[in-house]
């Protein structure tokens, strides 16, 4: 028999269980035997013709499925949300939200309303660091890069969050392979895997890890293999650590164009690429580390780049959060212009950064103090807000605490769902998630209490 893998949503229509063994050939043959041993369930996944209702996605083991394809013994079948629908549009109703929050003790699977309360569903890893969580769009697979304390990192894949630690399957090929060049100060075992970016490609996937470096995959996150163009750049045994590492945190598909590619490093710089990563130039014309003097400073590699986000809409357009200092590039990533001086930041330091999917002159930062301080300035919890590609900056605080927020966000904890108006959310390193579902203008408590916040991923679901 197949295993039939229940979202939350569905588990109190089966009696609480979150799997059922059920016969069948097909997998709608086996989603009709969960309906005639679990009646309340008909109706939920398969409309009265048949067909799987519009919003539901279905997986057998990691591939996605239709009702007519085969499933034999032992199989795991998962019914999850699909990325489609839910989110706000004109005149429509607001749907849930799925937050995949990364900690330091585990990832936690949380739903619920909109710029509301949410709810956990699930945790999972307990006990682990877990760097990054991502859903990809296209195929509907949860990633997960986890540090275990002894084992060191791992990447895990799933249909559903919710599924147990030992349904997670584990990705192959994201380690150093035993040929490749042993360059000075960079070792040659991975320490973290930083971010898992879904490519421009059909099944392209990245990866930046720890000590810097890129890995593709081509089969939708199962494999992966290193790309050893970037780790081969000369220059790279100039390159050195930030206080996280020698670190490729953020990369940045371009539309459309599989081999173009934009990467960020710490301490390293911005890094381009447009033949799939064989060749790279770097872009750091514009970027000022005040942190080095400034004598040095036109023969340094030592760029510490926080952040990079490229606009959907306007794939030319980039913005990088720098260590003391925000920027704009208009030309791909080649040289970039100072948005955060005199343009009403109270600091001009920080790590997160979101991008308006809809609006190429739209971005979010959360400043800190400085490297020295890194908490909010002055106990205010505070998003600041462009509309005007850097030229002006606003703060949003309503409902975000003003008094003693002494809080601390990381790179990749600050996160929004699609939705129209935008869904916002921010997590810190004391464990509280803050949600916005209108673009930032108020915000509430979405959780709180989780260990120390890592990374923050969002998603509308449908109302079932």
């Amino acid at each position: 028999m197949a295993t039939v893998h229940l979202p939350s949503t569905l588990r109190t229509l089966a009696g609480g269980l979150h799997q059922v063994e059920v016969p069948g050939g097909t997998v709608g043959e086996a989603l009709r035997q969960l309906e005639r041993a679990h009646p309340r369930l008909a109706g939920w996944v398969l409309d009265e013709r048949g067909a799987l209702r519009r919003h539901v996605s279905l997986f057998v083991n990691e591939e996605r499925a239709a009702p007519e394809s085969p499933v034999t013994p032992g199989d795991q079948v998962h019914i999850v949300p699909a990325i489609s629908g839910g989110a706000e549009g004109a005149g429509g109703a607001a749907g849930e939200v799925e937050v995949l929050a990364g900690t330091r003790k585990g990832l936690f699977v949380l739903r619920g309303p909109r710029g509301g309360r949410l709810a956990q569903v699930a945790r999972r890893f307990a006990g682990q660091p877990v760097e990054y969580a991502v859903r990809d769009p296209r195929s509907g697979l949860c990633f997960a890069s986890v540090t275990h304390s002894h084992f060191g990192p791992k990447l895990f894949f799933s249909p559903d969050p919710e599924a147990a630690d030992d349904v997670w399957e584990q990705a192959e090929g994201l380690a150093f392979p035993p040929d490749i060049a042993d360059i000075p100060g960079s070792g040659t075992a991975m320490e973290r895997i930083w971010i898992v970016e879904p490519g421009a490609g059909d099944r392209l996937l990245w990866a930046g890890v720890a000590p810097a470096a890129l890995f593709r995959s081509v089969d939708g996150g199962r494999s992966w293999e290193l790309v050893r163009g970037l780790w081969e750049e000369p220059s790279r045994k100039q390159w050195g650590p930030g206080a996280g590492g020698l670190c490729l945190h953020s990369i940045c598909p371009w539309p459309g164009e599989p081999e173009r590619l934009a990467v960020g490093i710490s301490a390293a710089g911005v890094w381009l690429t447009e033949d799939g990563g064989a060749s790279w130039r770097r872009g750091v014309a514009g970027l000022v580390p005040r942190y080095i003097p400034e004598e040095a400073r036109a023969a340094t590699y030592a760029h510490c780049v926080h952040k990079i986000l490229r606009a959907e809409r306007e794939p030319g357009t980039l913005y990088l959060q720098f260590h003391g200092g925000v920027y704009r590039s208009d030309d791909a990533g080649l040289t970039w212009t100072d948005i955060g001086t005199g343009t009403g930041l109270p600091s001009d330091f920080g790590f997160p950064l979101v991008l308006d999917p809809g609006d190429p002159a739209r971005a979010f930062v959360i400043p800190l103090v400085a490297d020295v301080d890194r908490v909010t300035p002055e106990g205010h919890l505070r998003v600041y807000e462009t509309r005007d590609r850097g030229a002006h900056w606003r703060p949003l605080a309503t409902g975000l605490p003003q008094e003693g927020a002494y809080l601390t966000i990381l790179r990749q904890a600050f996160g929004h769902d699609g939705g129209h108006p935008l869904g916002l959310y921010f997590g810190a390193e004391s464990g509280d998630l803050y949600a916005s579902a209108d673009g930032g203008e108020t915000w509430a408590a979405a959780a709180q209490g989780l260990p120390p916040i890592l990374s923050v991923r969002a998603r509308t679901t449908p109302v079932p």
